[in-house]
């Protein structure tokens, strides 16, 4: 009888040992399946990197310069145009304005006026005389992105026009009036002569406010046609 005890006791031991050997072994396993917490921070590296890369450029305007084809003609304010001088063309600035233009390609830059109209090619904003474009050092580049900044502006009433187009010959220009007074108002051809060539400038409309003028732009973009608003002088 003792010794059916003692066997069912020691027996029981046994068993309560191997359970608890058997729970350690799973209480291991349990943590080392257990993932490591994502870092809530960036690594150092990251840091110094995003510290160190350059802020974006900013993309500026486009100017162009214009010279011996233009030298010695009439400007829209009158004056004869001096390439080697420094002066300006603008679209819709009024004649007069003093404007500083900053080439941000080399951050020089120049104080001139807005002397002439132009330039009549949507991807420019700003025609510059030879003279200034030397200063600014884009000659042999053609073109650069600059800043502009207006210093003084004569102040006064304004007509706004829509060119529509600009042809070499005639009657290209006088095919598009014809189409384009079945729509729109006052469309004329206006002739400008240059040193080496003749042009034919198909523009629509006169409009108190750069507003309307632009809203009559859209009209004749949808027509196929790249119209520029011009501010009449």
């Amino acid at each position: 009888m003792r010794y059916g005890l003692f066997f069912s006791a020691t027996r029981l031991l046994r068993i309560g040992g191997a359970l608890l050997a058997l729970a350690a072994a799973a209480g291991a396993c349990a943590v080392k399946e257990i993932p490591p917490e994502p870092s809530a921070t960036a690594p150092a590296s990251a840091v110094i990197a995003e510290a160190a890369r350059p802020p974006a450029q900013a993309p500026g305007l486009t100017a162009g310069w214009y010279g011996r084809d233009l030298h010695g003609r009439k400007t829209a304010s009158g004056e004869l145009f001096n390439m080697n001088a420094s002066s300006a063309a603008h679209r819709t600035l009024p004649l007069g304005t003093i404007i500083r233009v900053v080439n941000l390609d080399n951050s020089k830059s120049i104080t001139t006026a807005i002397t002439d109209r132009g330039p009549f090619v949507r991807s420019r904003v700003l025609d510059l005389s030879y003279g200034a474009a030397r200063e600014l050092g884009f000659l042999s580049q053609g073109t650069a992105r600059v800043r502009i900044e207006t210093l003084e502006r004569p102040g006064g009433p304004a007509v706004y026009t829509v060119q529509a187009a600009n042809y070499n010959e005639e009657e290209s220009a006088r095919l598009l009036k014809e189409r384009l007074a079945k729509r729109f108002e006052a469309v004329s051809i206006v002739l400008y002569e240059t040193n080496l060539a003749r042009y034919y400038r198909v523009r629509v409309g006169a409009y108190a406010s750069e507003e309307v003028a632009e809203k009559v732009a859209a009209k004749l973009t949808l027509e196929g046609l790249e119209p520029i608003v011009i501010r009449k002088d």
